[in-house]
């Protein structure tokens, strides 16, 4: 798919994941603050309107620039370009991302209205059902999305969307909530994999996988594989995307580690975990993991150049922020360091897209990061 052909289904599958939003918006009920700071209607006064400011800060679009890259790295690290399928994808995460950030609010309306009585639930801007509604509306569109990219697919976005709901519900204040976020960004990113990989009836991969024989009339085992896989934990002659995966799913870990505190501050163990994580990571990403089977990725001067630069992104995105919180865990700094990992997801894709050897589908992935830089400014990421 050429550049702005990608860039065009991007805005498609954005628009995608925002009709739910719509929607609630539409049908949400005004609602009127009770004198605490809470939800309880008063009896008198001005009525509030869930209004697009409202919606904004609680779905938190200026981390919306996050998601797409997930299913791009995904397509990337099997190797293939970007289809019909990863627009799918990525409209299906799209959905999904903002029903866990709708369902997060919702959880949390009772801590927030001590800790945060500015967001839009306490403060009465938008009622607790209409934003429980909207997660709900946002799941249902996500997997709907999901299912028109197959049926593998849809079985990786329902393991997305039961991810996100137990996150929300159960798991966020447990021991359990960083590694069941890291999850679902790993779900998500191979959810760009499956959805890219799959064949369709007639389809080019199709014929393909029917005319490829060995010399002796037998099938190649290598399609039978991967038709059965689905086509993305490993296509035949290109990549897994598991390690992708598994490299998100770790700096998803350590930024979930660093939001635990950023209401009250105080720990200076998990901005430090983190910085680590991140250097790691950004070592990980720039040493070469041929894959068996497969030739080793290129080396040309373009794809180093790329990759070079995009995980010098990552690291300066999300490393001063964690060294800053690490040296005075305050509440704001700690908020400025959860953030910075959130924007530094964008340069992360980037890179893993590089090094599977699609630099300009990291180029593109990059291009969203002013994006999510400037909205950030009028609407914080956490």
């Amino acid at each position: 798919m050429r550049p702005r052909r990608l860039l065009v289904a991007l805005t498609g599958a954005v628009t995608a994941g925002l009709v739910g939003v719509r929607a609630a918006r539409a049908a949400a009920p005004p609602v009127r603050p009770s004198g605490t700071g809470g939800t309880a209607p008063a009896p008198d006064g001005p009525r509030p309107t869930a209004g697009p400011r409202a919606w904004a800060e609680l779905l938190r679009v200026s981390a919306l620039f996050t998601v797409p890259g997930d299913a791009l790295a995904g397509a990337a690290a099997l190797g293939r370009a970007p289809g019909r399928g990863t627009a799918l994808a990525v409209g299906a995460s799209l959905c999904l991302y903002e029903a866990g950030m709708a369902l997060n609010d919702w959880a949390d309306r009772d801590e927030d209205a001590v800790d945060r009585p500015h967001r839009p639930i306490p403060s009465g801007r938008i009622s607790p059902g209409a934003a429980l509604a909207a997660a709900g509306a946002l799941t249902a569109a996500g997997l709907a999305l999901a299912s028109r990219a197959g049926r593998p697919a849809l079985a990786v976005a329902s393991g997305l969307a039961a991810t996100v709901w137990a996150y929300d519900l159960r798991l966020k204040h447990t021991p359990a909530g960083p590694a069941a976020m890291a999850a679902a960004r790993s779900l998500d990113l191979l959810l760009g994999a499956v959805a890219t990989g799959e064949r369709t009836p007639g389809g080019p991969s199709a014929r393909a996988g029917r005319g490829s024989a060995n010399p002796g009339g037998r099938g190649s085992a290598g399609s039978a594989s991967d038709s059965a896989s689905g086509g993305w934990t490993r296509a035949p002659g290109r990549g897994s995307a598991v390690p992708a995966a598994l490299l998100l799913g770790a700096h998803t870990w350590a930024v979930t580690s660093v939001s635990r505190h950023e209401a009250q501050g105080g720990s200076t163990t998990a901005p430090l975990l983190a910085l680590a994580t991140t250097a790691a990571l950004g070592a990980a990403t720039l040493r070469e993991r041929p894959e068996p089977g497969r030739p080793a990725p290129s080396t040309s001067g373009a794809r180093t150049l790329a990759l070079t630069a995009f995980t010098g992104a990552y690291l300066r995105t999300a490393g001063p922020p964690l060294m800053h919180a690490a040296l005075n865990p305050s509440p704001p700094l700690t908020q400025r360091a959860v953030g910075g990992g959130i924007r530094a997801m964008i340069p992360l894709q980037a890179a893993l897209a590089a090094r599977s050897g699609a630099p300009l589908t990291g180029l593109v992935v990059m291009g969203l990061a002013p994006l999510a830089r400037t909205l950030a400014r009028k609407v914080s990421p956490t």
